[in-house]
């Protein structure tokens, strides 16, 4: 948090200094925090109030928060205001995406949908605030969207005021995750029965303003940088993962690198990125669904169609809870709905359609992006013949404490053969999300990854 404020005093200089640059007008910019709200979003309620007016987010003392940082529910108490099912799918069918839809087909007996009020509880800290606030008056789109200039005037939510659809795509990639991290999750892969074998991994990442030895002449160029290590089970254990994420994909591709534990060598990993095959995800998911989206998004063309209001999983803490075991969650076909929540909200619509002359297994990505947290919600996932094959959703919270959002798990189900992908979950770990972690530049080089391999 230190960091954070002496980033916006330096950030707010600027301001002062130099409109020059702007992405745009400085009057636009100055809606920020005033008519909209601090990322962009509508404050006001929509139409009928059933979507409230954003008045700052829950507070830090929210809810009780365990030692082992997992949160209480402030919404614990509420019951949902109506259930969608297949039988009624029809009657909510302007606000759900063809995902959903094709969901209630696919599974009409087991799938459904409590929807409760809708709660918007985000918001972030006032420094991140700020560092939006400069976004956009600084950060400018290159290699026709592509990449970003003036990104380390920043630092966070490089287009709060989004013109085009790859500026949307691009807020979601540079959101506010909290800062240096570290965690452990499971990831399962469903047989068409239910039956499943849990993945875990160990997952660090940091930011070049939070290393305090990261190299100068890379923090203009670098997002993050990113370990990934599976622990189990023993049959994949010791593979470990190091990724650089970089600013433009274009110029500079991610650098990516893996550990193969059977080798015991480390090696450069170009099939980290696009449609290569997800860690221990026996083919369920590419390299870039990891977190909805990630890596670079050029061999797309980014529509943006705009907003609507839209059922989306929000305020996920039950899904999170260390009451439920992973068998309370996992089940044939999907996951258990009795412990989900959809709330509706704002979305930014965004479909990314395959540019001729580029591979990717998918032809196409519709998208769906909450307004307050320009997370991904929703995206459906489409083959090379158009058909909907692969339906994404995200199952997101609050972290009241931190001030910061995040997936509770993320979903993929696979429409044609009956199973699915739930990655993320942590409700047997022995502590949640941790924040704030001194790191040094070289535990993330290739050089220590052998090492994290062997531990």
């Amino acid at each position: 948090m230190k960091t954070l404020l002496h980033t916006g005093c330096i950030l707010a200089l600027s301001v002062l200094t130099s409109q020059a640059m702007a992405a745009v007008p400085a009057a636009e910019a100055a809606r920020l925090g005033t008519t909209l709200t601090p990322l962009g979003a509508q404050k006001e309620a929509n139409a009928d109030g059933s979507i409230p007016a954003w008045t700052g987010g829950l507070p830090t003392d929210a809810g009780k928060v365990a030692a082992n940082g997992f949160l209480a529910n402030p919404f614990a108490d509420e019951k949902p205001l109506f259930v969608i099912t297949a039988a009624n799918a029809e009657q909510y069918r302007d606000k759900l995406t063809d995902g959903q839809l094709a969901l209630f087909k696919r599974y009409p007996s087991t799938y459904r949908m409590p929807v409760y009020p809708s709660h918007r509880s985000a918001t972030v800290p006032a420094p991140v605030m700020d560092a939006a606030r400069n976004s956009a008056l600084f950060v400018q789109p290159v290699n026709d969207g592509n990449g970003v200039n003036n990104f380390e005037k920043s630092g966070y939510y490089a287009f709060p005021i989004p013109k085009t659809g790859v500026e949307v795509l691009w807020n979601h990639i540079t959101r506010y995750v909290g800062g240096n991290y570290q965690r452990s999750y499971i990831q399962v892969t469903p047989q068409e029965n239910g039956a499943y074998t849990p993945v875990r991994f160990e997952e660090e990442q940091v930011y070049p303003a939070q290393v305090a030895d990261f190299p100068p002449e890379r923090k203009g160029s670098m997002l993050y940088m990113v370990k990934q290590r599976v622990t189990a089970p023993a049959r994949l254990a010791g593979t470990a993962v190091l990724a650089h994420e970089t600013l433009n994909q274009t110029v500079e591709p991610r650098l990516a690198w893996v550990y193969n534990a059977g080798q015991r060598r480390v090696r450069r990993a170009p099939q980290i990125a696009y449609d290569g095959p997800g860690t221990a995800s026996e083919g369920l998911r590419t390299a870039d669904n990891l977190d909805m989206f990630n890596g670079a998004p050029d061999r797309y063309d980014w529509k943006l169609v705009g907003k609507k209001e839209l059922y989306i999983p929000y305020n996920s803490y039950q899904l999170e809870s260390p009451t439920l075991k992973y068998d309370d969650i996992v089940m044939a076909g999907h996951i258990n709905p009795e412990h989900t929540r959809y709330e509706l909200h704002r979305v930014w619509e965004v479909v990314a359609t395959l540019k001729p002359g580029s591979r990717h297994l998918y032809s196409k990505r519709h998208m769906y992006l909450d307004e307050d947290t320009w997370q991904i919600a929703e995206v459906d996932h489409y083959d090379g013949r158009g058909q909907l094959w692969r339906v994404a959703e995200g199952h997101a919270l609050f972290n009241y404490s931190q001030q910061t959002s995040y997936l509770a798990v993320e979903t993929l189900y696979d429409l044609v053969s009956g199973r699915y992908l739930a990655l993320g979950m942590r409700n047997q770990e022995p502590r949640t999300t941790q924040y704030g972690q001194q790191a040094k530049y070289y535990d993330f080089t290739p050089a220590a990854l052998r090492t994290d391999g062997l531990r």
